[in-house]
């Protein structure tokens, strides 16, 4: 009976473990003559349907962080838990397991390729080392994606007839296409007019209500206003 009562418990407070959770994050870069600390002691977390937007000058350290939050990189010094797990000296192999099954990346450039369709191009996320699934499943995971982000039209089409708001959605779903539970976008408006811009905010947006973590690294303070919570980070450290 005992055991029948733990168990409970045990399944609560792991839906209560953020995300993904960073303690006394330091990252000194070597190797261009002196060491310059990029970051310093930074503390960082992301629940489950939690937006948080990232500002900050160039050479803040945003692009580095979201760097070590994606699994490309490691601190020097400090903790990452990511659902409650420690993987702060994860090995590389198991790393990139990680990224693939847990992370999804937008960038400012959409790297599309352009002799694919946009359904191909959210399909080749599908392969990367795990080998393909059947056709049939295949293709319902990309059109859900695409759908996701309000393309499902345009599936048989390739980037040059596409605008850029419309290929940076076919980026996004590529990276909703493995159904990640963290979303990580570094300047994905930053090629973008305004009114397209907002739109794929919007996109992005809508993963958290789905449950996805998401983080936006920007400079468009219009964008970061509408995540749930801003940071800013300067000289390394949040403030």
């Amino acid at each position: 009976m005992t055991q029948s009562f733990d168990q409970p418990t045990v399944q609560v407070q792991a839906a209560q473990a953020p995300l993904l959770q960073l303690s006394g994050i330091t990252k000194v870069l070597k190797g261009q003559g002196e060491p310059r600390t990029i970051l310093s002691g930074v503390d960082f977390t992301v629940h489950a349907g939690q937006s948080v937007a990232i500002l900050g000058r160039s050479g803040s350290g945003k692009s580095t962080l979201l760097s070590l939050i994606g699994l490309f990189d490691k601190a020097d010094e400090g903790q990452y838990l990511l659902h409650g797990n420690d993987i702060t000296k994860l090995a590389e192999r198991r790393a990139a397991a990680l990224r693939s099954a847990e992370f999804g990346f937008v960038f400012q450039r959409f790297f599309l390729l352009k002799h694919l369709t946009a359904a191909q191009n959210v399909a080749m996320a599908l392969v990367n080392g795990q080998g393909w699934s059947s056709r049939s499943k295949r293709k319902k995971q990309v059109m859900e994606a695409l759908e996701q982000v309000g393309i499902a039209h345009l599936s048989k089409s390739k980037p040059s007839r596409l605008s850029g708001g419309e290929q940076q959605r076919v980026a996004i779903a590529r990276a909703l296409v493995r159904q990640p539970r963290i979303i990580l976008a570094d300047e994905p408006t930053g090629a973008l007019d305004t009114e397209t811009g907002n739109l794929v905010v919007e996109v992005l947006l809508n993963t958290t209500r789905q449950g996805c973590g998401l983080v936006l690294v920007t400079h468009d303070h219009d964008h970061a206003a509408k995540m749930g919570r801003v940071m800013e980070l300067r000289d390394g450290r949040f403030n």
